[in-house]
């Protein structure tokens, strides 16, 4: 009877437990807000507000829990700052108002804003981040330099880890709107990045050594990419993403340094329109040895775009390139599937591969790319290229 006793006190106090620990985790922690304004900052457009928003992010990043810097509606001048973890909980930035960049050309550095080291990071709130790059845009020489000093990126991301950026605007910025390095799981989704189709190398989202982003449902149109992939990116699905104007949807360039690798690249149900390019790879010639692989390009429409479908394997801008050079980037694995519109160049597919690295496993299925200008139809070109083609082909597959 002790025994049986003692097995009813056991059950009881584990009931009892049980019921502690769901009574505990209904408890929600509510979110802390760390406004802006109580440290400071003035929403005249005019004075620097660096110090306010760095005090703001220190507090957040050290407190428990899901903590924000808050930015409310208003217009608020921001310098070149760093916000750096690790941080104790989620930390993010609510971000409602204008943050505006210096237009002192002293002052233009790589980044203007730059969170490093952060892991659970979340950007959202709707709000707008001016890079007022047309003050910066003139001091851009790169075309004619290749010394040219970098102007500053509107948002770098540099080590962060687990996190999303969504409901966000970026307008005009100096130089890429959005720059990812050494990040891992990164989601971008509903935002907006713009400027004029001539702003030079306003690059809507770079990535490069980052492994697992998703970018979706969103819209970008620049003067450059409206997303580039460079060294070291794995694992990328781009789906729902309006681009245009700018140079498309590119991945490189790639060559310049050696052993440099793209793997593993979704770009899925998206819009481009008016671009110079539509789904570009482009590599160095000539060039260290490096490859390109697994990449799926399905269900995109192409309106009006100059080259829809290209492998530039002879990337060379300054022109300054031996003829006879070749690129030693292997191209490998890729599929384009249910590509369909409209080209503004007569070549609507264009396959330029290396001579001594082949691009192979190229397959084209269902294409249907029609050209209205002169010395029409539309035609494809092929160079040191093998695959299979299927289904419609317009223009006629030279695979």
């Amino acid at each position: 009877m002790a025994s049986n006793a003692f097995v009813s006190e056991i059950i009881g106090l584990l009931s009892f437990l049980a019921l502690l620990c769901i009574s505990d985790s209904s408890k929600v922690t509510p979110d802390k807000f760390f406004d802006v304004r109580r440290y400071s900052a003035v929403s005249d457009g005019k004075t620097d507000n660096s110090q306010a928003f760095l005090k703001a992010w220190r507090e957040a990043c050290n407190c428990d829990g899901k903590c924000w810097v808050s930015v409310p509606k208003g217009t608020y001048k921001l310098g070149n700052v760093g916000f750096v973890g690790p941080c104790k909980g989620v930390t993010g930035f609510l971000i409602r108002g204008a943050i505006v960049a210096p237009t002192d050309p002293a002052q233009f550095t790589e980044r203007w804003i730059l969170f490093q080291y952060v892991e659970n990071l979340l950007i959202k709130g709707g709000g707008t981040l001016d890079g007022q790059g047309a003050s910066a845009w003139p001091h851009n020489d790169c075309r004619i330099n290749p010394h040219c000093k970098p102007l500053p990126a509107t948002l770098s991301f540099d080590f962060v880890t687990h996190s999303r950026i969504h409901h966000l605007k970026s307008l005009n910025s100096k130089s890429v709107h959005f720059n990812l390095f050494a990040c891992n799981n990164i989601t971008i989704n509903k935002v907006e990045l713009t400027a004029p189709a001539d702003s030079p190398n306003t690059d809507g989202i770079r990535i490069g050594q980052s492994n697992h982003i998703k970018i979706s449902q969103s819209v970008i149109g620049t003067g450059d990419d409206c997303i580039a992939m460079i060294n070291g990116v794995r694992n990328v699905v781009i789906s729902n993403v309006s681009c245009g104007p700018g140079h498309g949807i590119s991945i490189g360039s790639l060559g310049r340094a050696s052993n440099e690798q793209v793997h593993d690249i979704k770009v899925l149900n998206c819009n481009i329109s008016n671009t110079q390019n539509g789904l570009r790879v482009k590599t160095w010639a000539p060039s260290f040895s490096g490859m390109v692989s697994n990449l799926t390009y399905q269900n995109i429409l192409m309106n009006e775009v100059s080259n829809p479908i290209i492998f530039d394997q002879n990337y060379c801008p300054n022109r300054s390139c031996s003829k006879k050079a070749q690129s030693r980037v292997k191209i490998s694995n890729a599929t384009f599937k249910n590509i369909r519109g409209t080209s503004r160049s007569k070549i609507a597919v264009n396959f330029q591969c290396s001579g001594v690295e082949p691009c192979d496993r190229v397959t084209l299925d269902n294409i249907n790319l029609a050209y209205h200008g002169p010395g029409g139809p539309a035609e494809s070109l092929c160079r040191n290229v093998k695959g299979t083609s299927t289904g419609t082909q317009r223009p006629p597959a030279c695979l």
